[in-house]
């Protein structure tokens, strides 16, 4: 199971405890929170309390989300892109639109229904809801993910991760033009004040969140960047892109809302570096962009000819 800590702030002070913790969880239905509310799953400050109870500034709330039941986790033929794959570790390239685990109401068409289907050795420290899953991608961002196979591998990984040891750069495509070659963003990122199902650059219950970038071609109107994150904040390089006038194009939360977003952001996990948990072998893999990512490189080119 997994247990999410929500501390009230002011502006929601005198809203219901469901819809508070809605706004903070979205991946959760608002039938299933008020569920997990009757069912005892949900405290404020430490005691149990009616979905319509109204929430107060500094209350601290705690959501126990209980793992969906094994027989709902079912294996799935979903065809998978596998890069590398040894008794130990799987590396997929996951293609943008697939759901990595399942969560409250969605328990089909993930990655771990797929990988579920192609091999029954997976690590069990996630629980069942997710097996094998060491770290994860963005629905809609597409790339390259490693997967534990066994539990020794998997502290392996979760601890170079923690250390930040693990090679992980994207390549984005993002709106405008950028005019030095490297960047640096250091800004805290949090939830957003406006629309909690957001994140944003703010300095109120934020953690820390540094993003590198360097510039790999330019465009008429945009860029092609590569970004190495020092650390691993929810939609930390969409949030970093927009904070600084460059949001990543066609992110349906962060970008500009002319984008076309049918394949989601562009934003690719294109290489992944990591030692082996049992070799100590040095494994760096790197994958191509999506088909669609690659189209709308080469429209902009094109569009550079014609200048």
């Amino acid at each position: 199971m997994e247990v999410q800590t929500i501390n009230a702030e002011a502006v929601e002070s005198g809203k219901r405890l469901d819809k508070v913790i809605g706004a903070h969880l979205s991946d959760l239905s608002r039938t299933s929170i008020q569920t997990m509310i009757k069912e005892g799953h949900v405290t404020v400050n430490a005691k149990s309390v009616k979905a319509s109870y109204k929430v107060e500034e500094g209350d601290v709330i705690e959501v126990t989300i209980p793992d969906p039941k094994s027989t709902e986790i079912l294996p799935e033929d979903i065809p998978l892109d596998i890069v590398y794959e040894d008794h130990d570790v799987i590396v997929v390239n996951k293609p943008s639109g697939m759901i990595v685990h399942p969560s409250a109401g969605i328990y089909s068409g993930t990655l771990v229904n797929a990988l579920l289907y192609h091999c029954k050795d997976l690590s069990g420290i996630n629980g069942v809801a997710r097996p094998g899953i060491v770290h994860r991608i963005d629905k809609e961002t597409s790339g390259l993910l490693m997967v534990a196979k066994n539990d020794q591998a998997h502290r392996s990984l979760a601890k170079q991760l923690e250390e930040h040891t693990v090679i992980r750069r994207y390549v984005a495509l993002v709106h405008g033009v950028i005019d030095h070659n490297l960047g640096r963003i250091e800004a805290p990122i949090g939830r957003d004040q406006d629309d909690r199902q957001k994140m944003a650059v703010t300095a109120h219950n934020a953690k820390s969140a540094i993003t590198n970038f360097k510039v790999l071609e330019r465009f008429k109107t945009m860029t092609l960047i590569e970004c190495r994150l020092e650390t691993g904040r929810t939609h930390q390089i969409r949030v970093h892109m927009q904070y600084i006038g460059h949001p990543v194009y066609g992110d349906p939360k962060y970008g500009w809302k002319n984008d076309d977003t049918s394949h989601g952001q562009y934003l690719h996990a294109k290489i992944l570096g990591f030692v082996h948990p049992t070799t100590g072998e040095q494994l760096v893999f790197d994958s191509e962009l999506p088909d669609y990512f690659q189209e709308k490189i080469a429209e902009l080119r094109g569009e550079m000819h014609e200048s």
